[in-house]
């Protein structure tokens, strides 16, 4: 593996990881054995916790701004798991970042493209499928709907909440540094030091738009609990 600056974008589902056999640790794994040899450093690691609810990835916004933060490279376990993931897929076409699939180390940005191109449409067939069931089975007298209170089982939401904290104060350490460079001896007010990060393009520790004094302010109190 020739010289380079990583980022690694994990991904896992609250209902099926452990069951696939491509949970964290494997997709660690297999990171870890693509890159080994020769000279390079993972910079981060990010996880994004799929609800099934929701079509955003922040957590995938956020390991492309450290991209280009830091002029890294984007390293992804499983592209084949993520083929049919429209949003993932033109999200990392459209990044402009540099990435690499540990199982698919041939796909370049042109391969996402169209990959992005077939899982669009195969998500609005699917839509459109399921629109006429559902008008077909109303016509027939079904009554439609279900339980929409259902938020998720107990050690589904203990996990995420469990992943989002280590993403949390995983992100908060890698920051340390940039941190203790802005401001060696602690004498700059936070909002000095808020736009000496701004001013970087370093990425917030939450992946929102910007840093604020008071965002600053959380990150001290995460590094000093840690």
């Amino acid at each position: 593996m020739a010289d380079g600056r990583f980022v690694a974008y994990l991904r896992v589902s609250t209902d099926r990881q452990g069951k696939s056999g491509l949970g964290l640790e494997a997709q660690r794994q297999a990171v870890a054995d693509f890159l080994n040899g020769g000279r390079w450093r993972l910079l981060a690691e990010v996880v994004e916790v799929e609800s099934g609810k929701r079509d955003d990835r922040p957590e995938l916004a956020r390991a492309l701004a450290l991209c280009k933060a830091k002029k890294a490279t984007l390293v992804v376990a499983k592209l084949d798991r993520l083929a049919r993931d429209a949003h993932f897929l033109l999200g990392l076409q459209k990044a402009g970042v540099e990435f690499v699939a540990t199982d698919m180390p041939s796909a370049n940005r042109l391969t996402v493209g169209i990959m992005a191109m077939v899982a669009e449409e195969e998500r609005r067939m699917i839509g459109a499928r399921t629109k006429a069931a559902l008008a077909a089975a109303k016509a027939r007298g079904v009554k439609l709907g279900g339980d929409r209170g259902y938020v998720g089982r107990p050690e589904d939401l203990a996990k995420a909440r469990e992943v989002r904290q280590q993403n949390a104060d995983e992100r908060a350490r890698s920051l340390a540094p940039i941190l203790s460079r802005i401001d060696p001896d602690g004498s700059l007010s936070l909002r000095a030091v808020a736009s000496a990060l701004e001013a970087e393009g370093v990425p917030t520790v939450t992946g929102a738009e910007g840093w604020t004094a008071a965002g600053v302010a959380r990150l001290r109190k995460r590094l000093a609990a840690g």
